[in-house]
């Protein structure tokens, strides 16, 4: 996909106005059902696609496939990137990326929190959880995008 192409104002405006209605709704229904301790929260495969274009969009990356084993998308310059959107206070990982951008969503703004390669997370991560995870904290990542080289240029700002 080239973004300059695919990224229309057009669609970047519908881009903004159905997350937006997205957490609308969830915002909704948490309040709705307060009283019962029910949470909504969009998680999964919805969150980690809407990272994935949000990203996509803003450092100019080529997706792949749904799915792909690791990676979701390759940079301009050939680099396997894997996309994480949270949250929440940290993210999991099954395996080692060749570069890792992680974005967290707070107050419907997109922040970024790591853009480096995934060599040194994985190195910094707890150790294997039962679901085969290991996680770091965001705390933790946000200190090793400090010293994180090389990154991948931000081109545009978040779409959100």
């Amino acid at each position: 996909m080239n973004n300059d192409a695919a990224w229309s104002g057009e669609r970047l405006a519908r881009v903004r106005r159905l997350v937006k209605e997205l957490y609308r709704v969830v915002a909704e229904l948490q309040e709705e059902f307060a009283l019962d301790g029910r949470k909504f929260t969009p998680d999964g495969h919805l969150v980690g696609s809407i990272g994935e274009v949000i990203a996509a969009y803003a450092f100019d990356l080529k997706l792949l496939p749904s799915s792909s084993s690791v990676h979701d998308a390759k940079s301009t310059d050939g680099k396997l990137v894997q996309i994480k959107l949270t949250g929440g206070k940290s993210i999991g990982l099954y395996s080692e990326p060749e570069h890792l951008i992680v974005l967290q969503m707070a107050n419907m703004k997109i922040g970024l929190i790591y853009n480096g390669p995934g060599q040194d997370v994985w190195n910094s991560c707890n150790a294997i959880q039962k679901n085969g995870q290991r996680f770091i904290g965001i705390v933790k990542l946000r200190g090793l995008d400090l010293v994180a080289n090389p990154k991948i240029e931000q081109v545009r700002e978040f779409p959100l």
